[in-house]
């Protein structure tokens, strides 16, 4: 009885054996997805910086990140080489939670026309200064919009992708004007990418009224 219980469990591991060997094989063979860490220089692989002019008179770095979401990190560019993001606003933006832009109907309903995105999730967290991909309920809805995160926000990981983290004048970011929409919106005035070497625009001009005199007002009407 014994001697037959040995030839039973030493058939069992016979078959077992190889489908395990399989498996480690399977796993080994696979490639492992690998992050790169950010890169902070402004000076290096400018190709991947984005840069936001602010109509608050700030210019804003990010870091792209093609390791951790390609397409997505293409789209960005393409967008911003194509003007698409200039004058639009940060219409979503919460004290405490992000800052959401990227609709130039200013509603967060609109986007590109190129087609959605597939996901990248990833999972890089979602800290302070995190930019990541906006999207309707559907994974694969991304499109144009994206938010900077103010604070980190985990609950978000490997829901939202993760693309980017700013690398220059996060301060700036704190600044721009909360609501949903704001009442005055923030907005950027250019979206470039550093290796294209734009030059910072204008800033916005003010419409001041022209001062009324004691004369303008006992002139008489035409």
């Amino acid at each position: 009885m014994f001697k037959t219980t040995l030839a039973i469990a030493a058939a069992a591991l016979t078959v077992i054996a190889p489908v395990a060997a399989t498996a480690q094989d399977a796993e080994a063979a696979a490639p492992r997805k690998v992050l790169q860490p950010i890169n902070y220089s402004q000076q290096e692989d400018p190709e991947n910086i984005l840069l936001l002019d602010l109509s608050n008179g700030e210019r804003v770095a990010i870091r792209l990140m093609p390791s951790w979401a390609p397409n997505h990190v293409e789209r960005i560019k393409t967008l911003a080489r194509e003007g698409f993001y200039d004058g639009v606003i940060f219409h979503r933006v919460i004290d405490g939670f992000m800052a959401q832009t990227g609709d130039p109907t200013g509603t967060g309903q609109g986007g590109s026309t190129y087609p959605d995105l597939e996901e990248e999730f990833n999972f890089m967290p979602h800290v302070r200064g995190t930019v990541s991909m906006a999207r309707a309920a559907s994974e694969d809805s991304a499109n144009s919009q994206f938010f900077i995160v103010f604070y980190p926000r985990f609950s978000l990981d490997k829901r939202y992708t993760n693309f980017g983290r700013v690398i220059s004048n996060m301060d700036a970011v704190d600044r721009i004007n909360r609501g949903e929409p704001p009442q005055n919106p923030t907005r950027i005035m250019q979206a470039s990418i550093a290796a294209d070497n734009k030059p910072t625009p204008a800033a916005p001009r003010i419409m001041t009224e022209a001062e009324v005199t004691a004369d303008d007002l006992n002139s008489p009407i035409s």
